[in-house]
Formats: structure tokens, C-alpha cells, sequence
């Protein structure tokens, strides 16, 4: 049987009713993070707003759409949030009224200006902001804009859309995640070394065809550590396991689902509960050995995470009290449960207890805190993860990250070629003033190979972009093609929810994608 699902009421209220699908993904708590978020979307593109609807729909809690131009015939060939009616009328206007009906729910408003005007005269404008949202800048504006929200500690995420070419690249100074939501989760069940409880209830049931697996296993592993001894807690070798998979269906009579239960899980039943590479290295980060007042309360729950593990559990993390799906009547299956919830429970009351040590220490509000978030964080704790990000604009700068990318004077593979290309697109606005490829292909070709080859050198790269990359940039004369368009808003706004809710890794640090090779690859810059 599995576990007993929470109790619901009779009728869900339409807002539950509405998101279920997405609240099972992220939950209750994580759909309240995007309720209570607001955003703001820089330039009204394809991309922008096809991010901006991937993020109405599910209920981001507001938008501010900012842009200075007005709707041009050119705009509504690839854009389904402007139309005829909008023609020479304001397009931040536009894109925030045909948004807005897609969610009655979302609160939307528009900012009639562009984003230089805005960081030239009112640059505090986005520190309000949870996230921005920019798309297809010249390099002079994106620059300043990314060191601006830098300085904020304004998360960025920014959209390329250029032909059948895209790229998102996310600016964020530190970001930590409690639910990574991992693919193979491991569940702890601490068979080696039982809790007190526990081995108390697996001692005295007896083992039957109706009790749940875990108590067969246990049974049989007692068995192996008593032969092998030594202090040896279970099987590690596939010969061990072997031997224990073999005594267990030595006994198996026939029909019995708990023993064959039993003897699937020996692969996967041990091992878990100590501390992974990824949770010892937040426990060496210096934000958890030095807390500071101005720190996120992630730290501080780290460091009181740390302590109970070192100093009160024996180098085990606190149990998650999740047990897998299992064959056994209700109540022995109850009892077993309530055992692993009730330990649980006691775990996580002793980290939040220290939790409110450090607050105090830090002369911090006790419910900066609450035990919620902390049995959360000690269900979790195997899988917590820090990402540190970079600046955009250090990218523009000599740096050992772009190293990897060269060998042998050339560009590894098609699509960090064009990751350059797009830069040096951007550039090409800036210094020129026009997009290339719109009038004179021929003559922007020649002026692009030229600030694409002085870009490199300034980056200590001295390798080449191949002309056909370069054509490829100036054919597209800055146009967007919906459909990349849409399946770079897509990826960009489920980037946006994982830095909202604090859920699952977002990309770390840039997305490239070619829809002509439908190729795409994930590179830190």
C-alpha cells in the first residue's frame, strides 16, 4: 500500500482547482513564492513575451512590462501579443493588456519607457523587482543593466532570439535550494543502524507474508552481520548482496510479495543517511562557518543542520521519515510509518531548536525562522544545493572560463561559435547604431568579422568564427522567428520558477540552442 494521502475537503476552491496540475509539481508553499512574486519584463520581443506568458499562466503574483517603442508593422508578424490594433501605439501597453487576459488573476502594469531612459534616470526602478526579464539588448544596455541588478542582488535572466538561433543566460549572485527534486531519490531507512524505535518494533514483530518488506529485510541482515561481523553493517560487493538476496528467497514460500519486495530492495535499502559531497561542501562553505546577520536564513539553518549532525547524530543526517510504497496489511504498514514520522519529527525539532540559538545570537526575530521550514530543510537535507553565479559582465572581460571553450585556435563545436556570434551581434547595435544585415548585407558582413575579431583578441582569445557563422548572423537581419522564440520563452520561464520557488537546479549558467541542428548545450561563462 502507499502512503495515506492528506485529508482533503470536500469541494477544492477554484484557485485549487486551477493550478492542481502545476501545485503537484511544486506544492502548495511553492505555488505561494510565485503568487507573492513580482517580475518585470525588459523590451517587448517574441522571447520576452512568450517568457512572460509561461509565467502568467501558472499565477506569477504581478508583471511591469518596460518598453519605450511603440507597435510597428514589422512587430506582429512574430508576435501573438501584439496586433493591428495596437499599431503605433505603445508596446509595453500592448504586450501588458493581451498578458493580463490570459490570468485575471495576475496584477499587470506597463512602463511607457525604455531601459536606458529608466537606468539613466530612475535606476532604483528595478531593485523592487524579484526577477527581470530582459530580451534581444544591444550590448551597451544589457551591460548596464546586468552590473546594475548585480549590485541590487536583482536575479537576471536573459533571452536571445535571433533567426533559428536563442540563448538564456542567467545572472544570479547566490542562490539556494532546498528541494533539488532529484531523479533517484535514495530513501533512508537506516536498516544498518537502527533508531531506537525502530529497532525496538523490528525486534519484537514477527515477520509474516503481511508485514512490509522492511522488517523481512531486516531479519536476514541481521543474520549477514552476524556471520560476517567485524563491525560490518550490510552488504557492499554485488557478491555480497548476492548472498543475501539468495538467503532471503531461500525462505520465500510461494506467493509472498514481501519477500520478493525484500529481496529487490537489497540493492538500494542501504546506504543512505550519511553525508553526500554536495551537503559537505556547504558545510565547509565560509557563509555557514561565519553567519552573518545579513545572510539568507538558508545558512543558518545550515550551520544548525551541521551541528545536529556532527554533534548529536553520530555523522547521520536527520531521518526524512519518507518511506517507499509497500505490500502489507494497513496496520502493520501504520505503525511502521508513524515510527519513521515520530523520529522525524524529533530530528528536525532538535536543528530547529539551534536554529533559534543563532537567531538569537545574531539578535535576529525568532520567526525569521519557523519549524515548517526546517523539518522541510531535514527532509531535504541529502539533496540541498548551492549555486553561485556569475556577472554577465565578466564575460566581457579576459577570463579563465572561456579557456575550455578553444583548442587548437578554433571554437569547439557550432554552438559556442554562435554564442560569440550573438555577442558580437549585440555589439554590432551598440557601435553601429543599426542591426546588421537590414540594409547592406554584403558591407555589415565585412563591419561584423571585424568587431567580431577585435572582441576575441580583447578576450584573450585569439581564435576566428568561421564566415559562415557570421553570414548566417547578418541573413537573419534581426529577425525572430516565433517558433524559437517560443521554445526559448518555455525553457526561460521554468528557469524563472525554479529561482522563484527555490525548487529543482536552474540552468547554471547559459542555455544555447540551434533549431536548425536542434542542438543545444549548458555552459558556465
Amino acid at each position: 500500500m502507499s502512503s495515506p494521502a492528506p485529508p482533503k475537503s470536500p469541494e477544492l476552491s477554484d484557485k485549487s482547482k486551477k493550478y492542481d496540475r502545476q501545485i503537484r509539481l511544486w506544492g502548495d508553499h511553492g505555488q505561494a513564492l510565485l503568487e507573492a512574486a513580482t517580475i518585470c519584463v525588459v523590451n517587448v520581443t517574441a522571447v520576452g513575451c512568450e517568457t512572460a506568458k509561461g509565467l502568467v499562466l501558472p499565477g506569477i503574483g504581478g508583471f511591469t512590462v518596460a518598453d519605450g517603442s511603440t507597435v510597428k508593422e514589422e512587430d506582429l508578424g512574430n508576435n501573438f501579443f501584439l496586433d493591428n490594433s495596437f499599431l503605433g501605439k505603445s508596446k509595453a501597453f500592448a504586450c501588458k493588456q493581451l498578458l493580463q487576459e490570459l490570468n485575471p488573476d495576475v496584477i499587470g502594469d506597463y512602463v511607457d519607457e525604455s531601459v536606458d531612459y529608466i537606468l539613466a534616470n530612475r535606476p532604483n526602478f528595478f531593485d523592487s523587482f524579484d526577477l527581470v526579464i530582459a530580451s534581444n539588448l544591444n550590448e551597451q544596455s544589457l551591460l548596464q543593466l546586468a552590473n546594475r541588478l548585480w549590485e541590487s542582488n536583482v536575479p537576471l535572466v536573459y533571452c536571445r532570439s535571433l533567426g533559428m538561433l536563442g540563448s538564456i543566460r542567467l545572472q544570479i549572485k547566490e542562490h539556494c535550494i532546498v528541494e533539488t527534486h532529484p531523479d533517484n531519490r535514495q530513501f533512508d531507512l537506516r536498516l544498518e543502524q537502527p533508531f531506537q524505535a525502530l529497532r525496538d518494533h523490528l525486534e519484537s514483530t514477527e515477520v509474516t507474508s503481511k508485514v512490509p518488506w522492511l522488517l523481512v529485510l531486516y531479519k536476514y541482515l541481521k543474520a549477514w552481520q552476524k556471520e560476517h561481523g567485524a563491525g560490518r553493517l550490510a552488504p557492499g560487493s554485488y557478491k555480497e548482496k548476492t548472498q543475501l538476496r539468495d538467503a532471503i528467497k531461500a525462505d520465500m514460500q510461494k506467493d509472498e510479495e514481501n519477500y520478493e519486495e525484500a529481496i529487490k530492495a537489497v540493492n538500494t535499502a542501504f546506504g543512505a543517511g550519511m553525508v553526500p559531497s554536495n551537503l559537505k561542501a556547504i558545510f565547509d562553505d565560509d557563509a555557514c562557518e561565519q553567519l552573518h546577520k545579513k545572510n539568507d536564513v538558508f545558512w543558518i539553518m545550515a550551520k544548525a543542520l551541521k551541528h545536529f549532525v556532527v554533534e548529536e547524530n553520530k555523522g547521520y543526517l536527520p531521518l526524512p521519515g519518507v518511506l517507499p510504497d509497500m505490500t502489507a496489511n494497513t496496520d502493520s504498514y501504520i505503525a511502521l510509518q508513524q515510527i519513521y514520522h515520530q523520529q522525524a519529527l524529533h530530528d528536525a525539532d532538535q536543528v530547529y531548536h539551534k536554529c533559534q540559538e543563532y537567531l538569537k545570537q545574531l539578535s535576529l526575530p525568532a520567526d525569521s525562522i519557523d519549524d515548517r521550514t526546517v523539518r522541510l530543510l531535514c527532509r531535504e537535507a541529502a539533496g540541498l544545493s548551492v549555486i553561485r553565479g556569475t556577472r554577465i559582465a565578466d564575460e566581457y572581460e579576459k577570463n579563465c572560463r572561456l579557456l575550455p571553450l578553444v583548442e587548437d585556435n578554433e571554437l569547439q563545436g557550432t554552438l559556442t561559435a554562435y554564442n560569440f556570434a550573438l555577442r558580437a551581434y549585440e555589439r554590432f547595435l551598440s557601435e553601429c547604431g543599426s542591426i546588421p544585415g537590414e540594409c547592406s548585407v554584403e558591407q555589415d558582413i565585412v563591419r561584423l568579422k571585424s568587431i567580431t575579431s577585435k572582441m576575441l583578441n580583447d578576450l584573450g582569445l585569439h581564435v576566428t568564427i568561421s564566415d559562415d557563422v557570421l553570414h548566417e548572423i547578418c541573413r537573419y537581419g534581426g529577425a525572430e522567428l516565433h517558433a524559437v522564440s517560443a521554445f526559448i520563452g518555455g525553457c526561460a520561464a521554468q528557469e524563472v520558477i525554479k529561482i522563484i520557488t527555490k525548487q529543482y537546479k536552474p540552468i547554471d549558467n547559459t542555455f544555447i540552442y540551434n533549431a536548425i541542428s536542434t542542438e543545444s548545450v549548458t555552459l558556465k561563462l
